[in-house]
C-alpha cells in the first residue's frame, strides 16, 4: 500500500474515531492489532504542536515521533525489529473496512 493511501485512511480513521485529551486542544485516536507475533497499537494525536504518533508494542512504549515522513521511517524500523508484527496492507485495509 502506498504511503498516500496510508495518511489518506489513517486520517479518515482519526477523524471518525478521535477522542479528546480533555482540554479540547488534542485529540487522539488509537488502533491496536493483534497478531501471533504480539500486539502492535498506533496512537495518532493532534495537538497545537502538530500530528504525533506513539507506537506500542506489547504494551511497551517503542516511539513517539512527530509528523508522518517520522512515522513511515519508524514504522521501517519497527518492521525490522519486530518481523511479522506490522503488516501495513493488512493493518490498513483492516482500518478502511471500520471507516
Amino acid at each position: 500500500m502506498n504511503r498516500a493511501d496510508i495518511k489518506r485512511i489513517f486520517e479518515a480513521y482519526f477523524e471518525k474515531y478521535k477522542k479528546t485529551e480533555g482540554d479540547r486542544t488534542a485529540w487522539s485516536a488509537v488502533w491496536l492489532e493483534s497478531t501471533a507475533a504480539g500486539v502492535l497499537e498506533l496512537n495518532m494525536t493532534k495537538c497545537p504542536k502538530g500530528t504525533t504518533f506513539k507506537i506500542f508494542v506489547n504494551k511497551k512504549k517503542e516511539s513517539q515521533v512527530l509528523g508522518w515522513d517520522s512515522y513511515f521511517a519508524t514504522m521501517d524500523e519497527i518492521s525490522a525489529r519486530f518481523p511479522d508484527l506490522y503488516d501495513e496492507d493488512k493493518l490498513f485495509t483492516e482500518m478502511e473496512f471500520v471507516i
